[in-house]
């Protein structure tokens, strides 16, 4: 999944590259490749996809366990000054189009997403390694991860909770999420045949990887608790073909099924006709790959921020967010999911509360 190259001429140069996952940090930058092949060379790598297939591995020298910084130096837009790809009006209105394409037979479900954005106050001091150091006191989430290559045009802090690929040898484990509500009563019967749905799709598509007979369910549709939100989560797994490895997974996977739709290449088409713009790291893959363990994990690009030095008129935050869209979808209700998944983040994000006063609290 190689993608085009694009000059980053807008860095900042003081920036030293790095990479964080689960409490490590990487540095000593020593390669960086779209090659997805040198995944399974040697070294630690971070891997960040952006959603139309561009594809940034990055192998670092230094990995060892660092903490976090405290909170503080992050210095972000207003939660006021976002503005989205697609309004209220445009978003209810790309919902009743997909509807309309069920109705048709063309697609059972498709993923709607919008891009906010908000320009930086301050774009020379503006680093995601402190963003993330607010992410991850403010909205902590299990896949939380920074990977910062400036001259790469990759500065990207995430807190999602969302598994796209973990594996550990030959065993390849996918989390899908859909269905997401303020509490567990919120969760309607859409939500459960939306999740079943996606299951079916990451089923499909590790079963073109991996050996015939091999992928299961072992677990179907849980209740897990978010900061101010639940999800509903399966678990698909899968053991690896001899003959296959991360080229091959990303090939056959990519993009997760969970932010495209059902059937996957038909969701794809409905998408790129109502979203306004790319995606870009938004519903891609950010993560960490250990090929000299054989072990990596990539979380799906939601709940993700990126900063957009190239942006026309200058420097830019950018947060994505979207709904499932299928046939028992109301325009309104999906509009306000995508609002519960921002609202939290989006007030983190601005750096003017302490992340003490968003510990227990919901969304707006």
């Amino acid at each position: 999944m190689p993608g085009r190259h694009r000059s980053y001429t807008h860095h900042v140069s003081h920036l030293a590259p790095l990479a964080r996952f689960g409490g490590r940090v990487a540095t000593d930058l020593r390669d960086v490749t779209d090659d997805p092949a040198a995944l399974e060379s040697t070294g630690f790598w971070a891997v960040v996809a952006d959603f139309e297939g561009r594809l940034v591995c990055a192998r670092f020298g230094d990995v060892r366990p660092a903490p976090l910084p405290p909170p503080g130096r992050w210095r972000g837009p207003a939660p006021h000054e976002w503005t989205s790809s697609l309004d209220r009006a445009a978003y209810t209105a790309g919902v009743r189009r997909v509807r309309e394409h069920i109705a048709a037979g063309e697609v059972y479900q498709a993923n709607l997403c919008r891009v906010l954005s908000a320009p930086l106050p301050d774009p020379d001091a503006a680093d995601v390694d402190a963003l993330a150091a607010h992410l991850a006191a403010g909205n902590p989430a299990p896949h939380a991860g920074t990977v910062r290559l400036p001259a790469h045009g990759v500065e990207i802090a995430t807190a999602s909770p969302e598994l796209y690929l973990r594996r550990a040898g030959r065993t390849v484990t996918s989390g899908p999420i859909k269905g997401t509500g303020r509490t567990a009563a919120d969760l309607l019967e859409k939500d459960h045949a939306e999740n079943v749905m996606i299951v079916d799709l990451v089923r499909n598509d590790l079963g073109r990887v991996c050996e015939t007979g091999s992928v299961t369910v072992p677990g179907l549709c849980t209740v897990e608790q978010h900061p101010g939100l639940v999800h509903l989560v399966s678990t698909v797994r899968g053991r690896l073909r001899e003959d296959a490895g991360w080229p091959e997974l990303l090939a056959d996977t990519f993009p997760p099924g969970s932010v495209t739709g059902a059937p996957k290449a038909s969701a794809l088409r409905i998408i790129s006709a109502l979203e306004n713009g790319p995606r870009g790291p938004y519903c891609g893959g950010v993560g960490w790959v250990d090929a000299d363990r054989g072990t990596g994990e990539i979380a799906v690009g939601i709940r993700t921020f990126w900063i957009d030095r190239a942006a026309p008129g200058g420097p830019q935050l950018r947060f994505g967010t979207g709904a499932g869209i299928t046939w028992g979808s109301d325009p309104q209700r999906e509009w306000e999911e995508t609002e519960l998944k921002a609202s939290r983040l989006l007030r983190v994000a601005s750096g003017a509360h302490q992340p003490t006063d968003l510990a227990e609290g919901t969304p707006r």
